[in-house]
């Protein structure tokens, strides 16, 4: 029963994940919808975001890890005059410095700042592990965790509407900024309103987040919980997008005759054709999807000196 199991192909969900919920949360939904406990998602999002969550379910899990390193982009509101031990909305306020007489040059001038390559000191209360644990719990259990600063990519931060005058819980007058940000992996939003805060000299947290793209799947790709649910419960299963689909869609494509499917199959390093550019916000080198003569996935490889390393083996021959 196992050897079946391991042998089922699943497929990709990409769901409109809500509010309160957090990825773990969907992800138990899903294997009671996809009657199966192979089932995981490609990058997490905090439990007040909404938007896209890749889910994998049967073999199409072994993408994930690899689908969680592409470009994301998000639609946010960057709150600026307050700051929070979370840098969103969740946390308790630490600062109320205010946010009046802000010019419109000042926060163009504050986001050109943490836009390109930029060095950036993750959220404390994030899943950034130190010493092997997760930095959100250390700081929950009175920790004072300094985390280091890491490389990412900010491909594109814009202001679509700026809203002054507002007033916060406590009457701070505050500025809300509605943003969107293409951002390479590893990217904490959070830490880009906190960052955009302190450039400005008021302090800064967020308010909403809605992510609107993982890879090549956006929202108009999602479906709703709720969705999800009548279809399971209408007796058909849970529709997906094939696994060899869903790596078309997401990987660099390499197509092989019937022996070479073998060999690749069997772990056999065999020369690639020519370089395969990076993913757009991806870093190192990039994922191959291995497809045979009938259109099957074989594997997924990376080049090597040439060669093709096989990050994960789907069909062996």
């Amino acid at each position: 029963m196992a050897r079946k199991k391991d042998q089922d192909p699943g497929g990709l969900v990409v769901v409109d994940k809500p509010a309160g919920f957090t990825s773990h949360d969907v992800v138990a939904k899903l294997r009671g919808m996809a009657r199966t406990r192979r089932v995981g998602h490609a990058g997490t999002l905090d439990p007040m975001a909404t938007g896209v969550l890749v889910v994998g379910t049967g073999k199409t899990t072994r993408l994930l890890g690899h689908l969680a390193l592409t470009e994301k982009e998000y639609v946010a509101t960057v709150r600026l005059g307050q700051s929070t031990v979370t840098d969103d909305a969740e946390g308790e306020v630490t600062e109320a410095r205010g946010a009046s007489g802000l010019t419109n040059e000042a926060v163009g001038e504050a986001v050109g700042k943490l836009t390109g390559r930029i060095r950036q000191v993750p959220s404390k209360v994030s899943a950034v592990k130190v010493d092997g644990k997760r930095s959100y719990q250390r700081v929950r259990e009175g920790e004072d965790v300094e985390l280091a600063a890491r490389e990412v990519t900010v491909s594109a931060f814009d202001v679509h509407e700026v809203r002054r005058g507002e007033r916060a819980e406590d009457g701070t007058e505050v500025t809300d900024l509605v943003v969107s940000v293409v951002c390479s992996s590893g990217t904490y939003v959070r830490a880009l309103a906190r960052d955009l805060g302190e450039f400005l000299g008021t302090g800064g947290h967020l308010t909403a987040l809605r992510r609107t793209r993982v890879g090549p799947y956006r929202l108009a790709d999602a479906r709703s919980l709720e969705a999800l649910q009548s279809e399971a419960d209408s007796g058909e299963g849970l529709s997906s997008v094939p696994l060899a689909e869903a790596a078309a869609a997401a990987f660099s494509r390499w197509d092989v005759d019937e022996e070479q499917a073998r060999m690749i199959g069997n772990g056999v390093q065999l020369r690639m054709p020519a370089p395969h550019p990076a993913p757009t916000g991806s870093e190192g080198p990039a994922p191959v999807a291995v497809f045979g003569p009938g259109g099957d996935l074989v594997a997924l490889v990376e080049e090597r000196q040439g060669r093709a390393k096989s990050l994960a083996v789907f069909a062996r021959q």
